[in-house]
C-alpha cells in the first residue's frame, strides 16, 4: 500500500530511535518502504531534509548541528581552494544525491571529482566521486547520531562503489581518519587527533591541520 513520505522515509536500522514526528513538505502518496526506485527518488518534492536511497527505502539522516555544519565549512573552503588553485577538479556540499549504484543513493557531507571524471556531473546529480568526506554527528538524548553509518555502512558502501579515498571527521573526538581504495576494499591511510596535521593521498599536497577545522 502507498504510504505519505512522512510516514515512509526510516531511519538506518543501527540509528533507529523513537522520536516524535517531525514537520515535512513532502506530501502525497508515494511507495511503500521497499519499493522505491530511483525514478521515485528523482521526482520528489523540493525539501529541505536529507533524503537518501538506500536497498529500495527511503532515510532521512538526522538534522545537522552547529558543530557539524562548522566543520563541514571549514573543510570546504580548504579543499575548495586547494582544488581551485591546482585545477583539478569540483568540490561540491551536501544536499546533492551522489548515485553509487542503480538504487543506491547518498548525499556526501562533502565531495571531490576530479576533472578527468567530469562526465559523472550531472546537474540533478553525482556519480561516484573520487573523494569522500563525512563528518560524524554524535548521538545525544535528541538525535541516534551518525556514527555507524559514516564507520560501518558508508565505508563499505564507498569502497564498494570505487571511491579512492574517504575522509571520517569526528567534531567531539577531535579526529580525522583518512581511509585510501586499496582493491574492493579500504586500508587506513591515518588517523590523526588533536595538534596533529591530517594528509590526503589522492591530492598530494593536501593537509588539514585538525584544530583549525574544529570548533572551540
Amino acid at each position: 500500500m502507498a504510504e505519505s513520505v512522512a510516514t515512509a522515509i526510516e531511519r538506518p536500522a543501527a540509528e533507529q530511535v523513537a522520536e516524535p514526528e517531525r514537520p515535512t513538505r513532502l506530501l502525497g502518496l508515494f511507495p511503500a518502504q521497499g519499493e522505491w526506485r530511483e525514478e521515485h527518488y528523482f521526482n520528489l518534492p523540493e525539501s529541505n531534509w536529507f533524503v537518501e536511497l538506500s536497498d529500495g527505502r527511503l532515510v532521512m539522516p538526522d538534522m545537522s548541528s552547529d558543530a557539524h555544519q562548522y566543520v563541514v565549512g571549514e573543510l570546504f573552503a580548504l579543499l575548495r581552494s586547494f582544488v581551485r588553485k591546482h585545477r583539478l577538479g569540483e568540490v561540491r556540499l551536501a544536499p546533492l544525491p551522489v548515485r553509487l549504484w542503480p538504487g543506491k543513493v547518498r548525499e556526501p557531507d562533502l565531495m571531490f571529482m576530479h576533472r578527468d571524471h567530469a562526465e559523472r556531473i550531472e546537474e540533478q546529480r553525482w556519480g561516484v566521486p573520487d573523494l569522500v568526506v563525512e563528518v560524524i554527528s554524535p548521538r545525544t538524548p535528541d538525535s541516534s547520531g551518525t556514527e555507524a553509518t559514516d564507520r560501518e555502512e558508508k565505508h563499505r558502501e564507498y569502497a564498494q562503489a570505487g571511491v579512492q579515498e574517504y575522509w571520517i571527521v569526528h567534531p567531539t573526538e577531535r579526529t580525522i581518519k583518512v581511509c585510501r581504495l586499496s582493491g574492493e576494499a579500504y586500508e587506513l591511510l591515518g588517523g590523526w587527533g588533536s595538534g596533529e596535521t591530517a594528509r590526503s593521498k589522492l591530492l598530494e599536497g593536501f593537509e588539514v591541520a585538525v584544530d583549525e577545522v574544529m570548533p572551540e
